[in-house]
């Protein structure tokens, strides 16, 4: 499956990361069964490339399943071996075309984010989002109107309505949507969240 025409369709990409493997393990699978179909594991999470590998013989080799905070060529080739089928990196890094898989490459000053392209981005990961809000991706779009862009850091659910009205790609959300489920906290305030920032997605009044 085409991560960026996913994005471009559910415009939400939820970031686990978590001190409990097997919480964060459920709190993935979780997200996956409420319908959203991106989904990023951080490799600051507990073992997690054991969580990528348990991750991805659940929900099947279609799955939309990424690793993030990739810092490294190295990072990048434990994470695909693990299963991760998309790579997520919080600045720029070289020599990640050669896994073959697509990459959301963190950027956030002009001259980053033509370098992440040069690198062969897929996508931008603007981050962290919150240091410029919504106001600064709109100015971006006039010198970039073409490039993909990911808000990520502290994206709540008005930040994610006001990026998305301001044409980027899809949010990626963490600590907002995940909570403490990741680490041992409740699933079922999990779906709660869950619900909202897909509704927030979908483009629905609160």
């Amino acid at each position: 499956m085409n991560l960026v025409e996913t994005l471009r369709h559910h415009r939400l990409l939820a970031i686990v990361r978590g001190k409990d493997p097997v919480a964060a393990l459920r709190t993935v699978r979780t997200l996956v069964d409420v319908g959203i179909a991106a989904v990023e594991i951080s490799l600051t999470t507990a073992d997690a490339l054991t969580v990528i590998g348990q991750a991805r013989a659940a929900l099947g080799r279609d799955a939309l399943l990424g690793a993030g905070t990739v810092r490294s060529a190295a990072d990048a080739a434990r994470a695909v071996e693990a299963g991760a089928s998309y790579l997520v990196t919080p600045a720029l890094v070289d020599d990640l075309a050669q896994y073959g898989v697509p990459v959301l490459m963190g950027a956030l000053t002009p001259s980053e984010i033509e370098a992440a392209l040069a690198r062969g981005a897929d996508a931008v990961k603007l981050f962290p989002g919150s240091l410029g809000g919504p106001g600064y991706l709109r100015a971006l779009r006039d010198p970039f109107p073409e490039v993909p862009f990911v808000p990520v850091g502290g994206v709540d659910a008005q930040a994610a309505r006001d990026y998305l009205d301001r044409g980027a790609l899809a949010v990626g959300v963490g600590s907002p949507l995940v909570g403490d489920a990741a680490d041992g906290g409740d699933l079922g305030q999990l779906r709660v969240r869950a619900a909202e920032f897909c509704k927030v997605a979908a483009g629905e009044t609160p």
